[in-house]
């Protein structure tokens, strides 16, 4: 079963179990993958789906700190309930070990050295780890390895 059919029973069991905060996520979830594949005329893939689950995370995390720092608790807690619903989505986690273990696999097969070589790093790791790892932590930590830190 693809990511996207999931999605789908996902929302019907909302639906029918009369959970409108999950419907609500997962109608939202739904919608954006069906504008990609109106924008793009295209069929949408687990990679997509799980492109546009990082990305409405992260969007919904950015709200919750506007919302901390505006000092809304309520809609804070709103946003980060939505970012967990959507992180049901998201694969296993890779653990500290697996994660650097690939990060040195990274460096071996693309031959990086310097930070010019950060941009073939970053995208042979988000091949194989999409979805699986933080990628602004997963950025620093190929920083400091290029930069020496």
């Amino acid at each position: 079963m693809s990511l996207k059919d999931r999605i789908q029973e996902d929302r019907k069991a909302a639906l029918r179990a009369g959970d409108k905060p999950r419907l609500a996520v997962v109608g939202m979830l739904l919608a954006a993958v069906k504008q990609r594949e109106v924008d793009e005329r295209t069929e949408t893939t687990d990679a997509h789906v799980l492109k546009i689950v990082e990305k409405l995370i992260k969007q919904r995390q950015e709200s919750a700190a506007q919302f901390a720092a505006g000092n809304r608790p309520e809609l804070e807690q709103q946003e980060l309930a939505e970012a967990e619903i959507l992180k049901a989505y998201l694969p296993a986690q890779l653990d500290a070990a697996a994660l650097e273990a690939l990060i040195e696999q990274a460096f071996q097969e693309t031959g990086a050295a310097t930070m010019k070589d950060m941009g073939k790093v970053m995208a042979w790791l988000r091949d194989r780890a999409q979805g699986q790892a933080d990628f602004a932590a997963v950025g620093e930590r190929v920083k400091a390895r290029l930069t020496g830190r």
